[in-house]
């Protein structure tokens, strides 16, 4: 996160038209002005979607915060529908616990 700014860090996938996200856009951005994890089963449904890849069919983003602040975020898409589940979201989170230790 720089600014008012999320800035695409390490990831596996395909290129990604979006390097720079505002907190105003996207379902990356809603999760920060949100505070919380965002699960979404049908991007396509979801006019927050910022389209990265065609075959993109759901995502997860869970903030990762350190001090009351965010500081970063996971943010993870499936070619399928509905892929996360209440499983993957509690996972995820004890996963932005642990890298909120690096930052």
């Amino acid at each position: 996160m720089k600014g008012d700014e999320l800035i695409l860090g390490p990831y596996v996938g395909k290129p990604s038209p979006h390097t720079r996200i505002k907190f105003d856009s996207g379902i990356c951005g809603a999760a920060v002005r949100e505070g919380e994890t965002i699960v979404v089963d049908d991007v396509n449904s979801d006019p927050r979607y910022l389209a990265c890849s065609l075959e993109t069919k759901s995502e997860i983003v869970v903030p990762i915060w350190k001090e009351g602040k965010i500081v970063g975020e996971i943010d993870i898409d499936s070619d399928e529908l509905a892929a996360f589940n209440g499983d993957d979201k509690d996972l995820l989170e004890k996963v932005g616990t642990f890298l909120s230790r690096l930052f």
